[in-house]
């Protein structure tokens, strides 16, 4: 098991995804359900899969659950 909580790349995830809901406070009001969900949610999912990767057993399984955080980068 991995301790997330030190990784490096979670805590910069972190400060990445508050960054994008401040800068998503801005947007219209018609892209509420449109692409400022799609970046918040977007955005959330990258410490997420790097906490949910950190609990699995081998490093092939965490290596897996980065590719997927790396994913909602793009």
């Amino acid at each position: 098991m991995h301790r997330f909580k030190e990784l490096e790349i979670w805590k910069q995830s972190r400060v990445f995804c508050k960054e994008i809901y401040v800068l998503t406070e801005d947007f219209p009001d018609t892209e509420k359900f449109g692409l400022s969900s799609k970046l918040r949610k977007a955005s959330v999912s990258i410490p997420s899969n790097i906490a949910e990767g950190a609990s699995r057993n081998s490093n092939e399984d965490f290596s897996r659950f980065l590719e997927i955080a790396l994913g909602s980068c793009y």
